[in-house]
């Protein structure tokens, strides 16, 4: 494949094409020849038919109108329902953001007022959608692709040339295996290292913020692991656990590209910049700076659901639903072209839920299959809808005394299906309607939901396209955007609903609001989601009527005087909805690796998989390397 580019140019028209370049695996070539970019006569077609690859024709920067008046001229051509708000210039590139309220009317019938744009313009047009909700720390993260649009070009090239410049290594032998870094017999931390004759690929690499000093982190210290070795990292989601250390990586020299979907590489990034923003507060030094996270979003590649994309030369990589939070990803790796097929399922939701669609089980090929057990154990079966009904009967009864409702969660996943959920409910007249204060991260996790209603389930998707059905919208959510505002909701004397980050009361505004609501008899605290052991939310739930605990450097002793409720409405799926994805996942796997759990539900859910579907099943531990192939 290293002479891809020359073999693909025999098969043009001579002297049509003035430059090719790479975007990762995707190939892109540059015509100064205006005729031949209008039509090129399906030449280009017949070469992504012989190739398999993904190849896109675009002007050469040359041909490019000034962009005043191409922005001028496309307004004048998309009709004002459209709603265009913005436009972001990638001259490098050729290509003009779009950002509209409606972009299915910049597109046209069959894309048609796209080629009219890009035929009349030589700007090829990429639309986006506008965010009902606006964020600024949104904006900054995107704005880094387009600021730094020339270094960003050439790191896909150097990537592309990684993918398809032939082996570095010498191959002797076929072989696949896995280190098992992190989130091996626990819950956080997740790291994997695989590797191949050829490919050094790292899946997820997160913190436990459950814990402190070395056993926050990932093995990496690890023989196997050497951070100049590794070609490509895969986030299958923002979560910390699995998102955390990346910027870290960044810090100490690694420079190639991180992989994952457009909602993980925006959520992620904003929950590092709270974990930094927490650490500081803390009085800790944080482990790395906004200039890293910077330097992350500036090395993603992101990809849609079940786009097949090269990584390395022996790897595939394939992202499909996962149900866990908004862009969350089953990894699907197909080694070697075809010697191996690895699936990963990462956090699992096998169930529809109010915000998502369920996991995907249907895959080309799987061998293996690493599942999780965060709820693998036997006891561990819940209902959804028995939590959710729980949820109505505290929310009255707490307001009908006249308290205040604590519910503290994680600010991607786990708050927006609070949200979608209370604001049914008052609109049912099922539960009394009161202010819901939103405060921390989920204000801006929210409006990534709003801006990519594609990654969302079909009818929230609906409710997203049509902005006086939107929930998130709704006029019962106040956002919390100063200390001041803050201190007013913890002042007031009125019933009304807290929804903050962090989820487990590690840090964040959760702890001031449980700070001020824990005194009052009347007021209720509800978790919904895990509490790592350790964590001051655990020592609540657990029962501790007094807590102490550090923040910022000075102790705080708290008498937990509200009412203290579970409800975990949990993004994960539980031991039967585990079992039922062993039972459904097509083609049926020969080996499964259970992970992600306490050593107990690990080894449980093991068990009972290996006897119920007669599957070689194993329960790995930190630092094991295992051969798969």
């Amino acid at each position: 494949m290293g002479d891809i580019l020359k073999e693909i140019l025999k098969v043009l028209p001579e002297g049509k094409i003035s430059e090719t370049a790479f975007e990762g695996a995707n190939i892109v070539l540059y015509t100064k020849n205006k005729e031949y970019f209008a039509d090129n006569g399906g030449t280009i077609r017949a070469a992504v038919s012989q190739f398999k690859k993904r190849i896109e024709l675009r002007p050469d920067p040359s041909l490019c109108i000034d962009q005043k008046q191409a922005e001028k001229l496309i307004k004048e051509m998309v009709p004002a329902e459209a709603g265009i708000d913005e436009f972001i210039f990638d001259p490098p590139r050729s290509q003009v953001i779009v950002h509209a309220d409606k972009p299915g009317v910049v597109i046209g019938p069959q894309g048609a007022l796209l080629r009219e744009i890009a035929q009349k313009t030589f700007w090829v047009p990429v639309v986006r959608r506008l965010p009902p909700i606006k964020s600024k720390l949104i904006d900054s993260i995107r704005s880094v692709l387009y600021e730094n649009a020339t270094e960003r070009k050439k790191f896909l090239d150097q990537t592309g040339h990684r993918v398809y410049d032939g082996w570095l290594r010498e191959k002797k032998h076929e072989w696949v295996r896995i280190s098992f870094l992190g989130a091996a017999r626990q819950v956080g931390r997740t790291c994997f290292l695989v590797q191949t004759p050829e490919s050094r690929i790292l899946i997820d690499c997160g913190i436990d913020s459950g814990e402190d000093g070395p056993e926050m982190y990932p093995y990496l210290d690890a023989p196997e692991f050497n951070i100049s070795d590794i070609d490509a990292i895969i986030v299958t989601h923002a979560h910390l656990d699995h998102s955390g250390l990346v910027p870290y990586l960044y810090k100490y020299g690694y420079r190639g590209p991180v992989y994952c979907t457009a909602p993980t590489r925006d959520v992620m990034a904003l929950l590092q910049l709270d974990f930094i923003k927490i650490q500081r507060a803390e009085g800790k030094e944080p482990l790395y700076t906004s200039e890293e996270v910077r330097q992350m979003v500036l090395h993603t590649i992101t990809l849609e659901f079940e786009e097949v994309s090269d990584i390395t030369p022996d790897v595939r990589l394939t992202f499909y639903t996962s149900g866990h939070i908004i862009g969350s990803s089953i990894c699907h790796l197909n080694i070697g072209n075809g010697l191996h097929n690895m699936v990963y399922t990462s956090d699992l939701k096998y169930a529809r839920t109010n915000v998502l669609e369920p996991g995907n089980t249907q895959f080309p090929r799987v061998e293996t299959l690493l599942i999780e057990s965060t709820y693998g154990g036997k006891e561990a079966v819940m209902s959804d809808e028995e939590a959710e009904l729980y949820i109505e009967r505290v929310l009255v009864e707490s307001f009908n005394r006249g308290g205040k409702v604590l519910m503290p969660v994680l600010g991607s996943g786990r708050a927006q299906e609070i949200m979608v959920l209370v604001e049914r409910l008052m609109r049912e007249n099922k539960v009394p309607k009161a202010p819901i204060y939103i405060d921390g991260m989920i204000w801006d996790i929210t409006a990534i939901h709003t801006a990519y209603p594609e990654f969302l389930s079909r009818t929230l998707r609906a409710q997203i396209f049509h902005k006086e059905n939107n929930p998130f919208l709704s006029d019962i959510f106040k956002q919390v955007a100063s200390p001041k505002e803050r201190q007013a909701v913890l002042e007031s004397t009125e019933p009304c609903i807290v929804l903050a980050t962090s989820g487990m009361l590690t840090g964040g505004p959760s702890v001031e609001y449980f700070r001020s609501f824990a005194r009052n008899e009347k007021n209720a605290i509800i978790f919904t989601c895990y509490q790592q052991p350790g964590s001051l939310g655990f020592r609540i739930r657990s029962g501790e009527r007094e807590v102490t605990y550090n923040e910022a450097g000075r102790q705080h002793t708290v008498p937990v005087v509200l009412e203290v409720h579970k409800a975990e409405i949990i993004s994960h799926s539980d031991r039967r909805q585990l079992l039922n994805y062993v039972k459904r996942c097509t083609p049926q796997p020969r080996k499964i690796m259970v992970v992600h759990g306490e050593a107990s539900r690990c080894l449980d859910l093991a068990s009972t998989i290996h006897k119920q579907f007669k599957i070689e099943t194993t329960a790995p531990k930190n630092l094991d390397t295992v051969r798969i192939r």
